[in-house]
């Protein structure tokens, strides 16, 4: 394999038929570039929409409450169904299998918050404590709400990193005071969320203190549970329990989507698995086949090349040469060329990849980090080493099956 007449024979051949050796190289860099690019771009694509749905749990379920669309038990069109503390408590105590449970009383539009000398808008939002959970919030400092917070009616409150950066700079936040329009709220925890940018300029304050500061009573205008590790067959009669027992409690009619709606994330999350592995198995499948139309290329390359040297491998035969010395040279001058353009395609393929990472604004919402795992360029790289042998083994062995005399004959 490595005795340097051989390989300076191959070199000749290939020298001798540069534009041939150029293009069948070419088309086999070409599969394995394209392989890497939509397998990347594929994951690119996938890495930014999972971004996107960072900020909720994927495992959760919604419930909105609204005015009923259509007459139920002698009640009318148009009627509001209120949640309250009592539908949450029902949720905890009567539906099986809820992990993390969450209630929202809604505080519209912005407040001025402010401490010492500085003050901005910011958003705020009341809720329980396990709604870290639901929007996957992360505590950087200090805690978040807690049940003692929510019993209390504690005036306490987690706020995002770009509220410290504005209102402290430098300063530790934990323990002091900021002013939510007219009231004083101690900062007990400072959070970071992966959601956006908006999601880190919210202050978080306990559902219970907003209700009774804000006129709430014990209203509730959304609650959002996690389902945990149920099977997503588990989560679709889940939500259905749910749905069927704030219908009874409240009197809406069945299906009425207007007054109550569940909205079960995990089917959205299940449906994009799905959507991704379709797109991973097309952009595999575009890939192998133009890198086994270069194969085929390379095959029909090397038989056009033994065709071409018939009568050399005839002389050789004559000369005493062995069956498997002119597989083995054919063998090697197909995987030569497989080896070096598959290499030099997979670096490309990589490198425009990384390329893009390294333009790609690191705020964009639906492409980031495109990328190929370490087993894609390996499988790859493996499967082109195989179907160079093959495709250089089929042509040496009809060569080396042609007899000497009829060999020599040929013009």
């Amino acid at each position: 394999m490595f005795k340097i007449d051989t390989w300076e024979e191959i070199f000749s051949i290939l020298r001798k038929n540069k534009l041939r050796t150029f293009l069948t190289a070419f088309s086999v860099s070409w599969g394995i570039f394209m392989l890497i690019v939509l397998i990347g771009a594929g994951n690119g694509l996938q890495n930014g929409v999972q971004a996107t749905m960072n900020d909720d749990a994927s495992n959760s379920i919604w419930i909105y409450s609204g005015k009923t669309s259509v007459p139920y038990q002698g009640l009318p069109i148009g009627r509001q169904v209120k949640f309250t503390n009592k539908d949450y408590t029902l949720l905890r105590e009567r539906v099986e299998g809820v992990e993390y449970l969450t209630g929202r009383f809604y505080l519209w539009g912005e407040f001025a918050i402010s401490y010492r000398d500085k003050s901005s808008a910011f958003s705020v939002r009341s809720c329980h404590p396990d709604h870290k959970y639901l929007e996957n919030t992360i505590i950087t400092q200090g805690r978040f709400i807690n049940e003692k917070d929510i019993k209390e009616e504690r005036k306490v409150t987690a706020i995002g990193k770009d509220i410290v950066v504005t209102l402290f700079g430098d300063e530790d936040p934990i323990g002091k005071y900021i002013k939510v329009n007219d009231l004083l709220y101690k900062v007990v925890g400072v959070y970071k969320d992966e959601g956006g940018i908006n999601e880190n300029r919210i202050v978080y304050i306990p559902i219970t203190t907003a209700q009774k500061a804000y006129a709430g009573e014990d209203r509730i205008h959304q609650m959002m549970l996690t389902t945990g590790t149920k099977p997503f067959k588990e989560t679709i009669k889940m939500a259905g329990n749910i749905e069927r027992l704030l219908s009874r409690k409240h009197k809406v009619a069945p299906g009425d989507k207007r007054g109550l709606s569940v909205y079960n994330n995990n089917e959205d999350f299940r449906m994009m698995q799905n959507v991704f592995t379709g797109i991973e198995l097309f952009m595999w499948c575009v890939g192998i086949f133009t890198i086994i139309a270069g194969i085929v290329g390379i095959t029909n390359i090397m038989l056009i090349s033994v065709k071409e040297r018939t009568r050399e491998i005839g002389i050789r035969k004559a000369m005493g040469a062995t069956t498997n010395s002119i597989i083995w040279l054919i063998i090697l001058e197909s995987v030569f060329i497989t080896f070096f353009s598959g290499y030099f395609g997979m670096m490309a393929g990589i490198g425009v990849l990384e390329l893009v990472n390294f333009v790609l604004p690191d705020d964009t919402n639906f492409f980031r980090n495109p990328e190929v795992q370490v087993y894609v360029p390996v499988a790859a790289f493996i499967l082109l080493l195989i179907a160079g042998v093959l495709a250089g083994y089929f042509p040496a062995r009809k060569a080396a099956s042609v007899d000497p005399v009829v060999a020599l004959r040929d013009e």
